[in-house]
């Protein structure tokens, strides 16, 4: 029996293992990197012990100190999570030769299907070797792990070399394992996949199918189970050919089969050797533990022949600290409160409670929200009204796209299904991330609990009431009030809205008859109103802030992992081209010349940390390109 579970892992996984260790009666054990000293992992578990370090190629990724770590704290048993040293075959052996229990596949099945190249080989799937014009689009893919890291697609021949190189240095980054490869690219497929357990006694379960088909960057964001939609005879196929897979590689423990579905056609992707972040969908619906049947396979107990029968749907949101808006650009900062309800069978996965902080070293996912219910509609209602009612105040998140992604009429209509696909949010982002409706009404509580702090700061109600409006601009709202001699506040713009009461942390407006509260809370020019996040603007610019054109700001904080080779002083650049990577939070984002002209300062080096704004580089648009760029400019603002 197993008594000691070491998680070679951080976050939210790292907390999920632990609460089926706690309900099982097992001890546990955590490894941290420096960044990581205070994170939820470290406190949840019985024993933590310290990675030196904070990046995760000295940590996270080092298995002979998380193998150490194991021993040191008297662990014997190894839990690798999801992600960095999972699918590490060499890994999984060094925990087995220290005497230690691996709770996994055996290393000859990750050897086997872990690397996406072998594992396509297993089942007679070639990837393409030289690539033409002819077979583009393409897709370049990591050979370990998995999380959209190290992915690219080509739609350009000339652009493979790279994102080649690009794709590798990701992977390498992310796994430890550079290793990449190119397979066609299936525009816009269903992502279909098909969760298995096996035992060592020859007994294989498949658990039914997930839609993993709204990704951002190749990465999940909404998942659910049952894949909806599926002809009879494709879904039959699909489990048959997992648990082929799986049979023919000795397969022990929980993995997926991923598959594209387009056309009526599957096209089989990989096989992940380990728990999939969305594995709580298929726990919701068989009413079963997947980490507790994990640890009693590790422990040698036999499965029961068959699974559990399903029952509804269940849906999976994975939250992020990120601005959809702004190319899904990762955030950080002190989560002040992060409060999410949970009546009604809500479930939240997380790695983060109020007061931590999120950090640039690692994923930005804050947590996964899951729901089940007996139907599709039902849980997609349920899971975006647990979203709305949500209280997460500090970075930005894509809280509302995910509320507007399960409201959205493709995504609710089975006869849409076959649209769906991977390029779902290609199609909708501009109108997913439109201006939510009612922030006006938010702007304006928020402008109204600002002047109401002030009155009581400055001794209550005011003796001479001013004639003049008093202007406050939140985003893109310009709220104008003034005090009232009653004692209270009346509101010139916008239009229609009644002052019901006001008070630095509540506001009452009734708009059009009917009458709502607003909740306050003020972090410096952060604001949050509810659901709503909105910035105040200063009425006056600072002149600090002020760039000249053609300045390169770093657009989150990160890392510089390299410059375009050569690049100097006084090149020639043209638009699009890209000048520099930044590294942030396990993902690689390229920043690109934003016209054609001069490079007149380059402020960037490999290894240089920055901070979110930090001038990275200056171009100097061509005259021509400038004219236009200034016109364009005047047209916006006319």
């Amino acid at each position: 029996m197993i008594s000691t579970v070491l998680v070679a892992n951080r976050g939210e996984i790292a907390c999920r293992v632990f609460r089926t260790c706690r309900e099982l009666g097992i001890s546990t054990v955590a490894v941290y990197s420096d960044a990581d000293a205070d994170a939820l992992h470290v406190r949840e578990a019985d024993a933590a012990v310290r990675l030196p370090g904070a990046a995760p190629s000295e940590t996270y990724l080092r298995g002979d100190l998380v193998v150490k770590a194991a021993l040191a704290a008297g662990a014997d048993a190894v839990h690798p999570g999801y992600g960095f040293l999972s699918e590490n075959a060499g890994f999984a052996r060094a925990v087995t030769d220290a005497g230690l229990v691996w709770i996994g596949p055996p290393p000859e099945a990750i050897e086997a299907m872990a690397s996406k190249t072998r594992a396509k080989e297993l089942l007679g799937v070639e990837p393409l070797t030289d690539v033409t014009a002819s077979d583009l689009p393409v897709l370049v893919k990591a050979a370990a792990g998995g999380g959209g890291r190290g992915m690219r697609i080509v739609r350009e021949l000339s652009a493979l070399p790279e994102e080649l190189r690009a794709a590798s240095a990701e992977a390498a980054s992310a796994f430890g394992d550079g290793e990449v490869f190119v397979e066609p690219y299936v525009e816009n497929g269903r992502h279909v996949e098909v969760q298995l357990l096996c035992d060592t006694h020859g007994t294989v379960w498949a658990l039914g199918t997930r839609d993993c088909s709204l990704q951002r960057r190749h990465q999940k964001v909404i998942e659910e189970a049952p894949a909806p939609g599926l002809p009879a005879a494709l879904e039959a196929s699909l489990l048959d050919t997992a648990v082929r897979a799986a049979k023919a590689v000795g397969y022990v423990g929980a993995g997926t089969v991923e598959f594209l579905v387009k056309d009526g056609r599957a096209h089989f992707l990989e096989m992940n050797t380990r728990l999939q972040v969305e594995h709580p969908v298929t726990e919701e619906v068989y009413g079963v533990d997947l980490v507790a049947l994990q640890l009693a396979v590790a422990e040698g107990r036999e499965l029961p022949p068959e699974p559990p029968a399903p029952s509804g749907h269940a849906i999976e949101a994975r939250l992020y600290a990120e601005d959809p808006a702004r190319e899904w650009a990762p955030q950080t900062g002190v989560l002040h409160r992060f409060d999410v309800p949970r009546e009604g069978r809500v479930r939240v996965d997380t790695g983060y409670v109020s007061g931590d902080t999120v950090g640039v070293h690692y994923d930005p996912m804050l947590a996964k929200v899951v729901v089940h219910a007996p139907t599709r509609a039902e849980a997609a209602r349920k899971l975006a009204h647990a979203l709305e009612r949500a209280r997460i105040h500090g970075p930005a998140t894509n809280r509302e796209l995910l509320v507007a992604s399960l409201r959205h009429p493709d995504y609710l209509s089975l006869e849409s299904l076959d649209t769906l696909g991977t390029g779902f949010y290609e199609r909708n982002l501009t109108a997913l991330t439109a201006t939510p409706e009612g922030e006006e009404y938010a702007a304006t509580a928020a402008a109204l609990a600002e002047a109401s702090t002030n009155r009581s700061r400055f001794g209550g109600s005011w003796r001479n009431v001013p004639s003049q409006d008093q202007t406050r601009t939140y985003g893109d709202h310009e709220i104008r009030y003034r005090p009232s001699r009653a004692g209270g506040y009346e509101v010139t713009a916008p239009e229609g809205i009644r002052v019901v009461s006001a008070a630095p942390d509540r506001v009452r407006l009734e708009v059009s008859g009917v009458v709502r509260d607003f909740d306050v809370a003020r972090y410096g020019d952060t604001v949050h109103v509810g659901p709503y996040r909105l910035t105040l603007r200063p009425r006056f610019p600072d002149p600090a802030d002020q760039r000249e054109p053609g300045s390169l700001l770093a657009p989150m904080p990160g890392t510089v992992v390299r410059v375009a080779d050569g690049l100097a002083v006084g090149d020639r650049v043209t638009a699009g081209q890209p000048l520099l990577w930044l590294e942030a939070m396990k993902m690689e984002h390229r920043v690109t010349a934003p016209a054609s002209g001069t490079l007149t300062a380059l402020h960037a080096a490999p290894g240089r940390q920055v901070e979110v704004g930090a001038l990275l580089a200056v171009v100097q648009a061509d005259l021509a390109q400038a004219d236009v760029s200034t016109e364009a400019q005047e047209d916006q603002t006319a």
